[in-house]
């Protein structure tokens, strides 16, 4: 009866629509109620009508599927793709403002909108003819027009196979659900409160700006005035809300939700849809899977280049703006443009771009400091006395390194390594090592602070992720079991906890057994470069055979990279496998047990052959006639006379290279080699004119899709370079630098790749950098721990410190320089009898070359006994003391770095307090805002109803 009464209080309002006319249409989730513009405002409040129309739907449940069916299509055949709208099922408001008016021809040539130029395409599904999952579709289709979403058919113009189909939501759809998913809307220009300053600071800052006049003015940020696109309305942002639509500031329909928005809504939408029978076959990430449609993409907006330049004629659209200003190179020296990558990416994309913009810029006092510590190494080069003593030391001939075909070799060819090792390991290393934990720690804190300040500029503060849906595989395999879900109270799929741990432990299994191919690599590696040592030191080619333990290095370094590249193919399946193995119940923990697996496989992948030569490599080696082997066959290999830096250094340098170089080739070359391929294909068949006629779907659908794992991939190369930027930073100075570099190229590269030669993401939302934030802080702990033992163990600053106090020429003065570092090199090698070799062991040469005689003893790093002591080749007093300051130094420094480190996150707190106070103030003012937008309201409505002369009880106000 409220139903039929409501009716016929409203006057000429037609019944169940057909096409082109207004119609009223009740379905399961709302009741909607189109009214043509002619019609004149009654004294009927249609709002209530509304309110009684739903209550009764809700109530009685009623249902117009079979109504619908016979005004929709219900078969995929070509008929449907040549007429316009043909399936559109309710009008737009926005539409009915601009009956009348002329559609550009713009919009109806540049692939942005539907045939009628007016709807703009808001989401593209692609799916094949020859598919046989069509009633699926049609089902899918059917329910996408229930929800109000307008839909129109396109036939490719290179394959009639595949169909296009364009989707575009209406005024009332796109305010229904930006109010369900809470999407923040700006109703109010910010204003300002400038603090009180003291005179003093006044008179700095006027000081300060004065200085700045004579420097160029912020050659780095952008040029607002040429490219007014790039200025953000600052406004204060609010849930919207229908109810109170007339607090927000809408100049024009079509564009208050932005492109982003539109195309987040409708996937939203898509994401609930039915396509069949059943409580679980929802959704089109389910019909993606099952291959009924082939893709599903928001569209970019138009091309990216143009005829015009941006600065006289302006951006041509957002793609346009942000390949002129953040992806082409002639801007790669300029910050990033974040907001606007923001506002057509997504705040999950800008994030990314933000943190590696972040981290690029922090890089930048470190390289300086790592060039600083290098070229101080250069400068002192001449004054070390070390590399002075080495050089000089012709009369001390240097046992074998290998068995047999290694030569006697003199200390002094080996100059040049001992200069070399200096550039890295001489007197600033150490405070390096220090700053570089400190770095770490500040570059982590400064982050939270700065994304802090990018959350709340993004509307990120208050953001809570919806209740995540259950993953498809983990409904299918569960699906017997159920319980109420604590949050929505609503019965859900359930696993045992016997079944997640039995899972659990065989994934636990899976991943060390891979640890353990790794260390089998690792072994493979260090047995080649046994082998090889004897194999270079009897080359014919002198070059190589007087170079033969650098030889060795160089060529183990390089097999060692083409080994990681292919086990990285490896551990990807295997990730993958075991990530399902487990069934995570959402897509996000899907997504963090897959990363921990991935950056925990590569990360041992890539830094096990550092660890073994930075740690291992010349320790364990035993003493000339003990020499321990492996397998009692292979003789473990030892370190160049000049130490083992050297080959950490060229492990360090040759790995970090060669991958930077390698994945920067595959992020842009991959993309780039398929495109060109498939614009080669295509003007063969259609000429140079016919791929630029193409609709802008058409252009879309021929880029290469953004990978499976979404950001994955970018996070995980530059995490790894963090790990190798800060782990093993005291061996190899210029870390920092190389990645500075290769971050300046990445951050130009990775925009390319987005706006160009990938479909366009959907825009999605995060509030931070997510699992890999914790990953971060584990590499910055983990790197205080290696750089303390590179420092001790690796390098010889502990074994060089020991003498200068205790054994050289300034023992017991408490002096520790250049001069007492006198007949440190003699003091450091130990003395063998040469006829003391094993007979496996035992030289081809006999070493008169030297003396003309045969040599009776040879020299070797170590401190040991002469072969003459009561106890021969016994340690020394002098090892001990070493051993003793390597512990302890390992723990003084440890200790000081993490009370440092804790002591700066204590200090510098989460949040800038200016923030806190911004953020305090804009609630306040919002809720003011709002009570005086409502009380305005209220008082106009009361106005007009006095002057219709219309009686009302007392209210207030």
């Amino acid at each position: 009866a409220g139903f039929s009464n409501a009716l016929l209080q409203t006057p000429s309002i037609s019944s169940i629509s057909s096409e082109g006319r207004e119609d009223l249409q009740v379905n399961q989730l709302e009741t909607q109620i189109w009214i043509k513009p002619d019609i004149q405002k009654t004294d009927v409040d249609f709002s209530e009508i509304l309110n009684a129309i739903q209550e009764i739907a809700k109530d009685v449940n009623i249902f117009f599927d079979e109504l619908e069916g016979v005004n929709s299509p219900s078969k995929d055949d070509d008929s449907l793709l040549h007429h316009g709208n043909l399936t559109s099922t309710s009008d737009d408001a926005s539409r009915l403002e601009v009956v009348g008016e002329e559609v550009p021809d713009k919009n109806k040539t540049n692939g942005l909108y539907f045939r009628d130029g007016k709807c703009r395409i808001d989401y593209i599904l692609v799916y094949r003819k020859s598919n046989p999952q069509t009633e699926k579709r049609e089902v899918f289709e059917r329910n996408i027009r229930a929800e109000g979403l307008q839909m129109e058919k396109e036939s490719s113009l290179t394959n009639s196979d595949i169909i296009f189909v364009k989707l575009h939501a209406p005024w009332e759809v796109l305010g229904k659900y930006a109010e369900l998913m809470n999407v923040r809307m700006p109703f109010r220009r910010k204003i300002y409160y400038l603090h009180r300053r003291y005179k003093f600071m006044n008179r700095i800052e006027k000081q300060i700006s004065r200085f700045r006049g004579w420097l160029p003015r912020k050659p780095m940020k952008l040029d607002k005035e040429t490219l007014p696109d790039l200025e953000e309305n600052d406004c204060y942002t609010a849930p919207f809300s229908q109810q109170r639509i007339h607090h927000f500031i809408i100049h024009n329909k079509d564009t208050f939700f932005n492109n982003a928005t539109r195309s987040r809504i409708v996937h939203h939408i898509l994401q609930r849809v039915k396509y069949e029978e059943g409580k679980n076959k929802i959704g089109l990430n389910r019909l993606l899977s099952n291959g009924s449609y082939e893709a599903a993409f928001p569209l970019h907006e138009g091309s990216y280049r143009s005829k015009n330049s941006i600065k006289t004629h302006g951006a041509e659209n957002h793609r346009h703006l942000l390949y002129e200003c953040w992806a082409s190179w002639g801007v790669w020296y300029k910050y990033q443009p974040l907001d606007l990558v923001r506002r057509y990416f997504g705040e999950k994309i800008g994030l990314y771009f933000a943190w590696l913009g972040w981290y690029t810029g922090m890089l930048f006092p470190a390289a300086f400091i790592g060039l600083f510590v290098f070229l101080y190494g250069v400068t002192t080069l001449n004054h070390c006395q070390v590399s002075k003593e080495v050089c000089q030391a012709t009369d001390i001939i240097m046992c074998p390194i290998c068995d047999k075909y290694c030569p006697f070799m003199r200390l002094s060819d080996s100059c040049i390594y001992a200069k070399v090792t200096h550039l890295f390991d001489n007197g600033a290393t150490v405070f390096f090592a220090v700053f570089m934990a400190v770095w770490a720690t500040v570059f982590l804190e400064f982050w939270k602070r700065r994304r802090a300040v990018i959350a709340y500029d993004w509307d990120l503060i208050d953001w809570e992720e919806e209740e995540e849906e259950i993953r498809p595989q983990f409904e299918a395999k569960y699906s017997k079991k159920e319980r109420m879900n604590p949050i929505s109270g609503k019965p859900e799929p359930y696993q045992a906890f016997a079944d997640k741990c039995s899972r659990l432990i065989v994934s636990a299994s899976g991943i060390f057994f891979m640890i353990c191919v790794v260390i089998a690599a690792v072994f493979g590696i260090v047995i080649y470069r046994v082998v090889t040592v004897s194999t270079f030191a009897a080359f014919k080619w002198a070059l190589i055979r007087n170079n033969s333990q650098v030889a060795t290095t160089g060529t183990a370094v390089c097999i060692n990279f083409c080994i990681i590249m292919l086990l990285n193919v490896l551990y990807e399946k295997v990730a993958l496998f075991l990530t399902n193995l487990e069934q995570p119940r959402t897509e996000s923990e899907w997504e963090n047990s897959f990363t921990l697996k991935m950056f925990l496989f590569q990360f041992v992948n890539l830094n096990s052959s550092t660890f073994y030569i930075a740690f291992f490599l010349g320790r364990f080696t035993g003493h000339p006639g003990a020499y321990l082997r492996l397998i009692n066959r292979w003789r473990l290999e030892e370190c160049h006379p000049s130490g083992c830096l050297i080959d950490l250094c060229m492990q360090m340098g040759i790995i970090m290279v060669l991958k930077q170089t390698w994945n920067n080739f595959m992020e842009l070359g991959y993309p780039l080699i398929q495109n060109w391929w498939t614009r080669r294909k295509l003007r063969q068949e259609y000429g140079t004119q016919g791929k630029t006629s193409f609709p802008q779907w058409e252009k879309d659908y021929n880029l290469q899709p953004m990978n499976a794992y979404g950001l994955f991939d970018e996070y995980l190369e530059m995490i790894l370079q963090f790990g190798f930027t800060t782990i093993f930073v005291a061996a190899f100075p210029l870390a920092p630098l190389l990645a500075l570099l290769n971050n300046i190229i990445e951050i130009r590269l990775d925009a390319y790749k987005f706006v160009t030669q990938w479909r366009r993401p959907l825009a999605s939302r995060a509030k931070d950098i997510g699992i890999w934030y914790g990953i971060l802080e584990g590499i910055g702990i983990l790197s205080v721990i290696t750089n303390a033992f590179v420092i001790a163990v690796t390098s010889d600053f502990i074994p060089r410190l020991v003498y200068a106090y205790k054994y050289g020429p300034c023992a017991g003065q408490g002096e520790a320089g250049q001069k007492c570092m006198v007949g440190y090199v003699n003091a450091s090698l130990s003395v063998f009898l040469v006829s003391d070799f094993e007979n496996r062991s035992e030289p081809t040469s006999n070493g008169s070359e030297f003396s003309g005689s045969p040599l009776k003893y040879c020299r070797y790093r170590d401190y040991r006994d002469p072969p003459h002591s009561p106890v021969p080749y016994g340690y020394t007093l002098q090892f001990w003391h070493v051993l003793a300051a390597r512990l302890a130094f390992i723990i003084v420094f440890e200790h000081l770095v993490f009370c440092i480190k804790h002591l700066i996150s204590y200090l510098i707190p989460d949040l800038p307090k200016d923030l806190r106070d911004r953020m305090r103030r804009e609630k306040y003012l919002i809720q003011e805002m709002m009570y005086e937008a409502e009380l305005e309201r209220l008082q106009k409505e009361r106005k007009e109803r006095k002057k219709n002369g219309k009686s009302y009880h007392n209210e207030w106000p």
